[in-house]
């Protein structure tokens, strides 16, 4: 039997958190996101998207870092590639702009690791899957999510409209209705992974 990849996890409670100044969402509704998406696309061709998979632990269960707009809305770290930018180094780019200080000194060691998934958006509307459909020449978006791995202690620096919450694998796991359909399958996409509970 194949071993598998061992990923360690730190507790919540070596991570300090602190706030910056807030980062506004640029469009004010999904139907603004979409028709911006489709500007985007005449101009650049399709969209290519980064997110992260942090994950810390509590109660010796992993939990994934998700940052909540509002009181309902959850995502992933990360966002859209420039064109012809380095998926690694475009991740690291959104993850300091989203999560990092504004000190260069506070900077964390993000280490992006393996691709776990990747979502296409066939049209401009909010439905994604996690396979291309035979009849898509053009798809709009590819999405790549990727688990990189914290350091011991990080400072995180949240912005002041955005709020980071740690949610556990099983809260995620199959809750379609609460988090969407990219969110809510990270718990099998992180079955292959043995997690290393490590105690501060």
């Amino acid at each position: 039997m194949g071993v598998l990849p061992v990923v360690n996890t730190y507790p919540l409670s070596s991570y300090t958190f602190g706030t910056k100044e807030p980062k506004m969402e640029k469009d004010t509704s999904v139907a603004d996101r979409l028709a911006r998406m489709k500007v985007n696309y005449m101009k650049e061709g399709m969209r290519t998207s980064v997110e992260a998979i942090l994950l810390v632990q509590e109660h010796n269960h992993p939990h994934i870092l998700l940052l909540q707009i509002g009181n309902t809305f959850c995502k992933l770290p990360g966002g859209r590639l420039k064109p012809g930018e380095n998926e690694i180094e475009g991740l690291k780019r959104k993850l300091s702009s989203k999560l990092a200080a504004n000190s260069p000194s506070h900077q964390p060691n993000w280490q992006v690791g393996e691709c776990v998934a990747v979502w296409w958006r066939p049209n401009f509307e909010t439905v994604m899957y996690p396979y291309c459909p035979p009849h898509i020449t053009k798809p709009k978006e590819c999405k790549k999510l990727f688990l990189v791995h914290l350091s011991e202690r990080e400072y995180f620096a949240v912005p002041k409209n955005l709020k980071l919450l740690a949610v556990p694998l099983f809260e995620l796991y199959d809750n379609v209705q609460r988090y969407g359909p990219v969110i809510s399958t990270i718990p099998q996409q992180l079955s292959r992974f043995q997690f290393n509970m490590v105690n501060a």
